[in-house]
C-alpha cells in the first residue's frame, strides 16, 4: 500500500511514521508513506498557500491553486483509490472505515489548516471526508497520523499475530473484554477463575459475555447499530 499525504506542516508527521507498527510496516515494504509539502506548490516569491475568505470573516482559507497543482501532479503519477480530506465536519472515523481502507492500494490524504480548504477542492477532488472526533485541531496532520495508523496495522503481515487485530474493539461492534496477565493475584485482586481453567470454550463464552456487558454499559449505541 502507498499513502501520500499533502501537508502544510510535514515535520509534524516525522515521529508518528518512524516508530512502532507503522515503521515496521515501512521496513517490511508493506506500506510506503510519502509526505508532500504544500508550500512547494505555493504561489509567488513567498510561496503563498492561504488567503482571506470571500464574504469576510475571521480566519484564512487554504487556496485552491496550490492544492490543485499538487493533486494534479500526483494523479499524473498514479491512480488513487481514495482522495481523503481530514476535516472535523465529516463522518467520524470508525473501525469499519479503517477495515475498508486497509484493502486499498493507493490513498491520497489532504490535511486541512486554518479555516479549511477552498470548497471547490472538496467538490472536485475529494472522494471521502473523515473526522477523528467532534473537536478542532490546529491542523489535520495528527488526524492523518491516526488514520494511517488505524489502516496500516490491518495490512496482513504488519502485526505478528494477525488474529490480534481481528479481535480488537469495534471489529464486531463490541468493545473488547477485560484482559489479564501475570501474576494471577495482586494485592488481593484475582484473575477470574475461568481464564485459568484451560477450558477454552468456556473462556470464549466468558469473553463474549464480558464484551457484550461492557458494550452495553459504556457504548450502548454500538448495540443499536
Amino acid at each position: 500500500m502507498r499513502i501520500d499525504i499533502i501537508s502544510v506542516a510535514p515535520n509534524l508527521l516525522e515521529s508518528p511514521f518512524n516508530h512502532s507498527i507503522v515503521k515496521r510496516a515501512k521496513d517490511k515494504g508493506l506500506a510506503e508513506i510519502v509526505i508532500h509539502d504544500l508550500r512547494e506548490y505555493g504561489l509567488g516569491n513567498y510561496k503563498q498557500i492561504d488567503d482571506t475568505q470571500f464574504g469576510g470573516g475571521a480566519g484564512m482559507v487554504m487556496m485552491i491553486e496550490p492544492i490543485a497543482n499538487c493533486i494534479k501532479k500526483l494523479h499524473a503519477e498514479r491512480t488513487y483509490d481514495e482522495v481523503i480530506y481530514m476535516t472535523p465536519d465529516a463522518q467520524t472515523l470508525n473501525q469499519g472505515t479503517a477495515n475498508t481502507l486497509s484493502l486499498r492500494e493507493n490513498i491520497l490524504i489532504l490535511t486541512g489548516h486554518y479555516k479549511g480548504v477552498d470548497q471547490r477542492i472538496r467538490d472536485k477532488y475529494i472522494t471521502k471526508e473523515i473526522s477523528i472526533g467532534d473537536y478542532v485541531l490546529t491542523g489535520g496532520e495528527l488526524a492523518a497520523a491516526v488514520l494511517v495508523d488505524a489502516i496500516v496495522r490491518l495490512i496482513p503481515g504488519v502485526i505478528g499475530d494477525e488474529q490480534s487485530a481481528l479481535t480488537d474493539s469495534f471489529q464486531d461492534n463490541l468493545l473488547s473484554p477485560p484482559v489479564y496477565t501475570r501474576p494471577s493475584e495482586f494485592e488481593g485482586m484475582k484473575v477470574p477463575d475461568v481464564l485459568l481453567s484451560g477450558n477454552f470454550p468456556k473462556i470464549d463464552e466468558w469473553r463474549s459475555d464480558q464484551a457484550y456487558k461492557r458494550t452495553e454499559e459504556i457504548r450502548p449505541d454500538l448495540l443499536e447499530e
